[in-house]
């Protein structure tokens, strides 16, 4: 693992997200290493040559001076890194981070694939309206190891749990969805009583990690190889249609509410728990601004 510390100017950054006004971003790179992760992109802008998952660059900025600035500001910790990599032990920036911004009236959402988070949940509790996400795309332990280092399912799930049970919302992210692999309901059923919201989203498979995955699924399930060759190659997309037919007379059947392409979910967060499916990405509009919570 390639580590080295950088000062950056500005560690909040305005952001074209629909769930979101700014992103923030404590490291670059991450030491999850997902297979899939779209956020492998980032090696364009940072000249870095090592293999996504082999480098992190710790950031550094000076403190926040007007951290009241982004009262009421909706702020995604998270977006292309995962703030609670295992390197946050020791660097502590995203809690620094958190620190800072203390008492601000921003409005937080962090996504993660683990459970160090736990250590701020004091910290997390004094912001308005803090959302934290959990993606978890599997109940398959070695199929989670295939596709990443990340903490145990298992242990995504009890911090999911505690998050929620301490009255901070919470959502569990199924995404990406493998085709025939990911098992929706099961992760329907594990996390409905731990969650606000179950997000949805299809795999989606583009830039250099898409033959990586294709040779995975060849290579691992074979039977599998004529669904995806259907659905990445040529563009078939009947599977995610059925998909999205089947969960919703599921999703009737344990009695949550389940919206197709709706981006106005947010404003829905503290209800009871709802099932959003964005198989359909063309459908996110930057509406989803315009909200109130």
């Amino acid at each position: 693992m390639e580590i080295k510390k950088i000062k950056v100017k500005n560690i909040i950054t305005k952001s074209n997200l629909p769930v979101c006004e700014y992103s923030v971003n404590p490291y670059i790179g991450c030491q999850h290493a997902c297979k899939y992760c779209y956020a492998c992109f980032m090696k364009r802008f940072t000249g870095h040559n090592e293999k996504w998952g082999e480098f992190i660059d710790i950031k550094f900025w000076d403190k926040i001076k007007n951290p009241e600035k982004y009262k009421d500001k909706e702020l995604f910790i998270g977006s292309v890194t995962d703030a609670y990599q295992p390197c946050e032990i020791e660097y502590q920036r995203t809690r620094t981070l958190l620190e800072e911004l203390k008492g601000s009236g921003a409005k937080l959402s962090i996504a993660t694939k683990s459970d160090l988070i736990l250590r701020d949940l004091d910290l997390i509790k004094t912001f308005p309206n803090a959302r934290v996400l959990w993606s978890i795309n599997t109940i398959d332990e070695r199929f989670k190891n295939d596709m990443d280092n990340s903490v145990s399912i298992e242990r995504k799930f009890e911090a999911m749990k505690k998050f929620h049970d301490s009255g901070i919302r919470t959502a569990c992210f199924i995404s990406p969805i493998f085709p025939k692999l990911t098992d929706v309901k099961s992760i329907i059923d594990r996390a409905k009583d731990k969650c606000n919201l179950i997000w949805l989203e299809n795999l989606n498979l583009r830039g250099a990690f898409k033959q990586a995955i294709l040779d995975y699924i060849q290579q691992t399930y074979p039977e599998l190889t004529e669904l995806y060759t259907e659905l990445y190659n040529k563009g078939n997309n009947s599977y995610w249609k059925n998909l999205d037919n089947e969960l919703q007379v599921y999703a009737k059947k344990i009695n949550l509410e389940y919206k197709t392409n709706d981006d106005s979910f947010l404003n829905d967060f503290e209800a009871k728990p709802i099932i959003v499916n964005y198989f359909y990405h063309s459908k996110i509009k930057k509406s989803a601004l315009n909200k109130n919570k």
